[in-house]
């Protein structure tokens, strides 16, 4: 990757959400955590020891102008993009960074120490074009929850499959949880690319797999790149539903 090595991490954010739109910028967040959710993630992936620069990807003037508003960097990007990697890899593709981070802008919990985690990962790893994390499910109910996306790795660390199904499947288990040997892994929305990687990513079709489980990083490994998967003691949980904000701002309410 050269010895200039360099990192950016670009936070894709759209305003529209099917289930909550305009989340990111949702102003009874701020007044009650003093901050909009975007820039929770921002401040926090900012104390980063291994990145430069943190940029906010989005098509919306609306958090362009918020973003700027409390001191961050914001790029414009194309109102066409289809996921959240293509609004990456645009703002990418006019970086000179070895190393991008993708970091989910509705996950106002994530923690520096994960980027820090993500891109170590994939610098120590010649075989990776890119990297994530993970941790252990300790919860059974998430084992048949389609929303918590779970994660099987070789006994190299990279990611066999991913999927919204339980995987592995314990066939002659009723308690999998407790089942000798058997590790489930949830899979954390935080990645790090080869920025070369990144920029031919996204020129790839779709695979089937992809469109089928909707996970997008299955088309790494239908086209046979490795990711590299690390294991963390650290979480973070986007806020996707009503619900999910509301737990999120309890945590700022004293009586």
């Amino acid at each position: 990757m050269g010895k200039e090595l360099s990192a950016v991490v670009i936070i894709p954010a759209r305003y529209a959400s099917t289930r909550l739109p305009g989340k990111l910028i949702l102003p009874e967040a701020k007044a009650i955590t003093g901050r909009y959710i975007i820039e929770h993630v921002y401040q926090n992936v900012k104390q980063s020891q291994r990145i430069s620069r943190v940029i906010v990807a989005t098509d919306s003037q609306l958090i362009y102008d918020i973003v700027k508003g409390f001191g961050g960097d914001a790029e414009m990007t194309s109102l066409s993009h289809i996921s959240g990697t293509d609004r990456i890899a645009e703002v990418a593709s006019r970086l000179d960074a070895n190393v991008i981070v993708n970091v989910q802008g509705d996950e106002p919990e994530v923690d520096a120490a994960m980027v820090d985690q993500v891109f170590d990962t994939l610098i120590k790893d010649d075989k990776a074009a890119m990297a994530t994390l993970a941790n252990t499910i300790t919860n059974a109910s998430e084992l048949s929850n389609p929303n918590v996306v779970k994660v099987v790795l070789d006994r190299y660390g990279y990611a066999l499959y991913f999927s919204r199904s339980q995987i592995p499947y314990v066939r002659d288990s009723k308690d999998p949880m407790n089942e000798r040997g058997a590790l489930f892994l949830r899979h954390l929305g935080i990645y790090a690319y080869q920025r070369n990687f990144l920029l031919e990513y996204t020129k790839l079709p779709a695979s089937p797999l992809e469109d089928l489980e909707k996970l997008e990083q299955l088309r790494a490994l239908f086209n046979g790149y490795k990711i590299k998967v690390a294991i963390t003691n650290y979480t973070s949980h986007g806020i996707d539903t009503r619900d999910d904000l509301t737990a999120f701002m309890g945590k700022y309410k004293h009586d």
